[in-house]
């Protein structure tokens, strides 16, 4: 039962990821007219307020039921429309900001620990010398084992200033030792990168943020001034979730000729039908300089693969698509998310604002990226022994009251349960043999990772291993 609980809350890690919005904003709410009002509802809604008040066991605060009336009507439309009160606007924000306040780790769970990814250079945490691998075991004078990753992320942030006190323990050394640790704004660096080998490098975005565009091509520059013979080149999209629109706009334009078309979105509104090109004015806001005139001109003709997988989601299958549709690059991993639908912030005052979902995306050639997403040119395997958490990802076909891609009727697809019962019964089996917890699987970018390898040998002409198993997964009927 232990190992069903884990296995499930790497599951829901993976849909949280995935369900990450593609977002769009507007400035202040838009006083569309909304037609004949359904009175008769309305006066039921007025009736259980009223009776809630006047009722129920204890005095209820009526903002808070008003406030839950709005995020019941909003979330009954899709997974990924919300209102957002000041808590989760904030959030929000600082989400596609790529600042917060905290210590400055990218962290992933192990063994019901906080493990540590990597240190954000320069950041308190990284200062204070916290290594990739190190386990956090208490933050102040909480036990990490039992929270979720959420609730560690929120007890390890805080207010610019505050202290918090880390427990580490460091495998290599076999010992634990506290870190206090002087809380800051950190920027997350969501683009990273570096020759892998003479002539081939990789460069990863992890979230497409307001400087990921700007970290791009840093990143691009400093990569050129080491190899500027540059023969290859891996974009590494894998358990990207997205972001914001111009962002992937301007990923794409840095590997296209001006004005390809890059996405076209289509929806009720007549603003929300639109053609997103490879063009400054698609992806500069008012008043920027444009920071692609900064890469070098052999960019848009290097060899490129594109990796993806169940993870990548929304911008990051914006690019993919692209890139693909416009033979660009050779896409290869697992087939995406399926996140392919546009998310506008309308802001209601200062600290409230509604995402809602106001159009589809569509790839340069018109297919839907909704609930299929983007089908690569070569599957591969997450490892060369196989697949091991693949089947178990959760995509948007999976999400209750999912909207459907908008070209043709949806199935639901029966033989994708009995894989994902086949798959969590192996990764089962596979975790009581090794003490409750799967081999993890190797981190990105480094030399074991499997299919960066196989997108190097694609880039070199060199044979790559296939999956034999994977197929594409067509998109399934909504479920309410």
């Amino acid at each position: 039962m232990g190992a069903k609980l884990r296995v499930a809350g790497w599951i829901s890690l993976g849909a949280l990821a995935g369900a990450l919005a593609t977002a769009q904003f507007a400035a202040v709410a838009r006083n569309a007219p909304v037609g004949a009002l359904p009175l008769e509802e309305l006066q039921q809604l007025a009736a259980v307020f009223g009776m809630i008040k006047s009722d129920y066991v204890e005095p209820v605060d009526e903002r808070k039921l008003i406030t839950d009336a709005i995020s019941g009507m909003v979330t009954g439309l899709d997974p990924h429309s919300q209102f957002f009160d000041k808590k989760t606007f904030k959030e929000f924000r600082e989400g596609t900001s790529g600042r917060f306040v905290g210590v400055g780790i990218e962290i992933g769970m192990e063994d019901g620990l906080v493990r540590v990814v990597s240190p954000i250079e320069g950041s308190p945490a990284f200062r204070a010398g916290l290594k990739s691998g190190d386990l956090v075991t208490r933050i102040d004078d909480t036990a990490v084992k039992g929270l979720t990753m959420d609730q560690a992320v929120k007890r390890m942030r805080g207010e610019p200033g505050t202290r918090v006190v880390l427990m580490i323990f460091r495998k290599a050394e076999n010992r634990s030792f506290p870190v206090t640790i002087v809380r800051e704004e950190i920027r997350v660096q969501s683009v990273r990168g570096k020759v892998v080998e003479p002539g081939y490098a990789w460069v990863r975005i992890s979230q497409f943020q307001d400087r990921t565009v700007e970290d791009f091509v840093r990143r691009v520059e400093d990569i050129y001034k080491q190899e500027p013979n540059l023969k290859g080149l891996v974009l590494d999209l894998r358990n990207d979730p997205g972001g914001l629109l111009e962002g992937a706009v301007a990923i794409s334009a840095a590997f296209l000729p001006d004005d390809k078309v890059v996405v076209t979105t289509n929806g009720q509104l007549p603003d929300s039908r639109a053609t997103f090109k490879a063009s400054p004015e698609f992806y500069l806001r008012r008043g920027g300089t444009d920071p692609l005139k900064r890469l070098p001109e052999a960019l848009e003709k290097v060899p490129m693969v594109v990796l993806v997988n169940e993870g990548s989601a929304s911008a990051s299958e914006i690019v993919a698509g692209a890139l693909q549709d416009h033979k660009r690059a050779v896409v290869m991993g697992a087939q995406t998310f399926g996140k392919g639908s546009v998310q506008t912030v309308r802001q209601l005052g200062a600290d409230t604002a509604l995402k809602i979902t106001t159009a589809r995306y569509y790839t340069p050639s018109g297919r839907s990226i909704q609930a299929s997403g983007i089908v690569p040119d070569v599957m591969l395997d997450e490892t060369a022994e196989g697949n091991v958490f693949a089947a178990l990802r959760t995509r948007e076909a999976d999400l209750e009251k999912h909207i459907s891609s908008g070209q043709g009727p949806e199935q639901k697809d029966e033989a994708r349960e009995k894989a994902r019962e086949e798959a969590r019964k192996r990764l089962e089996a596979e975790s009581a043999r090794n003490g409750g917890v799967p081999k993890p699987l190797p981190e990105f970018g480094s030399p074991e990772d499997f299919q960066l390898m196989q997108a190097l040998n694609r880039l070199k002409g060199k044979p790559v291993i296939a999956s034999k198993t994977m197929t594409e997964r067509k998109a399934e009927a909504p479920t309410n």
